[in-house]
């Protein structure tokens, strides 16, 4: 029987010294001063020439990052499968933004489903598009502003960078994620994942695209697309989070005098969430689904739904996701009874992925009980093992 709590399937693949170096890890991550403090010193610090890639390679990077590239991800990756966890490759370097720069990320990506052409094991793909264009230009074709020759060629460039991952995608059978990004340029992003569909999510779910449920008119947006697609003869495919941006977003909202289009609670945003999930279950013969999600209420809530209507573990157009390095009670539990369940692997250069590892850090200390509820798992485990309970 499914249950998030247990503890010695949620960390079987650990070794003794691993979990506690996780446990040593999460109890720093606790303390909001290293966590706010800590990017300004690591920078400092390499700026300085201070050897201090060594201490990251063997703490941050180790715990919430798959390897440096693609390559080194594959140990990681045939642990995971082993375990009934797949991989999502999520290339995380944030690179030059510009034009080379952008070329390079996409090339990068399309080696990431080409690889998992011959590893199986990699579900899915994932790409930012601020990776592949400006966002400065994105918000400003969004904002509906006059666009020079040379943008419009920029925008052109950003669509083709985006079709060549989709039939890369298509060509390697392999799903991408397209990751939701700020509101001021997604609905621009939205547009070109929902032309991608309609030309490659014909007979199967290749293209996805990512709704953040803290905004209030995702729940719509869903129902509008799915129509869509049933209209226009095309498989929509959603990853649903619950969101990112949020400080930032009403932030933006306030300074610039709009209303924001972030929920008034989390509860609203739980309930969107579930509401999403259960409208996607009573469509699954026609939406393909990716629960990305740390929450335990709403993975209970698919996996009784699927129960529910009859449908199978491993159904091709569900699934389950979680980051590396975090909520491996979710993950691992689901996967030994035949979920479909990915964890999100980052890789790319230690000093590269820094920004990436800073915001996982400061996630797990800004989301309410997410670093609590991971050591209280880890500390479980380890008094389990000692045989003290």
């Amino acid at each position: 029987m499914l249950s998030f709590q247990n503890t010695e399937i949620a960390f079987r693949h650990k070794s003794d010294s691993s979990l506690r170096k996780s446990h040593l890890l999460f109890s720093m991550m606790g303390i909001p001063f290293l966590v706010k403090k800590g990017p300004a010193l690591v920078n400092f610090a390499l700026k300085s020439g201070l050897p201090v890639q060594g201490l990251i390679r063997k703490t941050l990077f180790e715990q919430f990052c798959g390897g440096e590239s693609i390559n080194q991800t594959l140990k990681t990756s045939t642990q995971l499968k082993s375990f009934g966890v797949n991989t999502i490759l999520d290339y995380s370097v944030e690179g030059e933004k510009n034009e080379q720069g952008f070329d390079a990320c996409r090339d990068e990506i399309i080696k990431t489903l080409e690889h998992s052409k011959h590893h199986r094991e990699v579900m899915f793909t994932a790409c930012k598009v601020s990776g592949l264009g400006n966002i400065d230009l994105l918000t400003k074709i969004q904002a509906g502003e006059t666009l020079s020759h040379q943008e419009r060629d920029e925008e052109r460039r950003v669509i083709r960078r985006m079709e060549a991952i989709a039939l890369a995608a298509l060509r390697n059978d392999t799903p991408v994620f397209f990751d939701a990004e700020e509101t001021w340029f997604q609905t621009w992003i939205d547009e070109q994942c929902e032309i991608l569909m309609k030309r490659f999510n014909n007979e199967k779910a290749i293209v996805y695209t990512t709704l953040q449920l803290y905004r209030h008119d995702r729940l719509e947006y869903l129902h509008n697309l799915h129509a869509k697609g049933k209209v226009e003869g095309f498989i929509p495919a959603v990853k649903l989070v619950r969101g990112a941006y949020l400080e930032k977003e009403n932030l933006r909202a306030q300074t610039l005098g709009y209303q924001t289009p972030m929920q008034a609670n989390k509860g609203a945003t739980d309930q969107d969430f579930n509401l999403a999930l259960r409208f996607c279950l009573d469509h699954i013969d026609s939406i393909a689904l990716c629960a990305g999600t740390h929450n335990e209420e709403s993975c209970y809530l698919l996996t009784h739904l699927m129960k529910e209507k009859g449908i199978a573990n491993d159904h091709p157009y569900i699934a389950f996701a979680q980051l590396y390095g975090m909520s491996d009670h979710i993950s691992y539990n689901l996967g030994s009874e035949g979920y479909r369940v990915a964890k999100y692997l980052p890789y790319g250069p230690v000093k590269s992925v820094l920004p990436y590892l800073f915001r996982r850090a400061e996630e797990n200390t800004s989301i309410k009980g997410q670093t609590g509820r991971e050591l209280e798992l880890i500390r479980k485990e380890l008094k389990r093992r000692s045989g003290k309970v």
